[in-house]
């Protein structure tokens, strides 16, 4: 009697299985229709995470650079997006950034570029960041938790980390997830 109740519940343990992952699918799919959950969204608490010490260069032709300091100093949110001119969905978000940095203070990092390449990138329709730094070896962004290009950081004043978009941001995304953060610290 003893092997027949164990057959069964090691059968039932498969289906239960299936049913609470079918069941969490279910509650994210929700929240996706409602607009309550971003996929390409890592949300942080305001006192989460401060940004990770750094200096950069610029990118020659195009400014000087920034560091931790620069950021920490700042009195308004700054949204710092990872690039690369060989990034396909980098390309795609120009247009959204142009429009977003009307709005906020956009600064850039172009991650295991060649110099050449990322200024002719920024420059080709306009740059639609204030400042923009050069990140060769890559140790910046892996110091900031970047896991590939696109990706971009809310930065509140005083340095700390609101937001982190893993994704191509775009004007809807801006809207609803970064937005309302930045402008609570107004």
């Amino acid at each position: 009697m003893t092997g027949l109740t164990r057959r069964r519940a090691l059968m039932t343990l498969p289906i239960a299985g299936a049913g609470l992952a079918g069941f969490g699918c279910w509650k994210m799919l929700s929240a996706m229709q409602d607009g309550s959950f971003d996929p390409r969204a890592i949300r942080l608490d305001k006192n989460e995470r401060p940004i990770p010490d750094f200096v950069l260069p610029g990118i020659p032709g195009l400014g000087d650079g920034f560091d931790t300091s620069m950021l920490r100093q700042a009195t308004q949110p700054v949204l710092i997006n990872f690039f690369a001119s060989w990034c396909i969905p980098c390309v795609a978000e120009m247009a959204a950034l142009r429009v977003i940095s009307q709005r906020i203070a956009l600064w850039g990092i172009a991650y295991k570029d060649k110099p050449d390449d990322a200024r002719r990138f920024v420059s080709r329709d306009g740059s639609p960041y204030r400042r923009t730094a050069l990140d060769q070896s890559g140790m910046t962004a892996i110091d900031w938790g970047v896991s590939g290009v696109p990706e971009s950081f809310l930065v509140l004043p005083g340095g700390q980390i609101a937001w982190h978009g893993t994704a191509a941001l775009d004007e809807t995304q801006f809207e609803q997830h970064v937005l309302p953060i930045a402008a609570g610290t107004r």
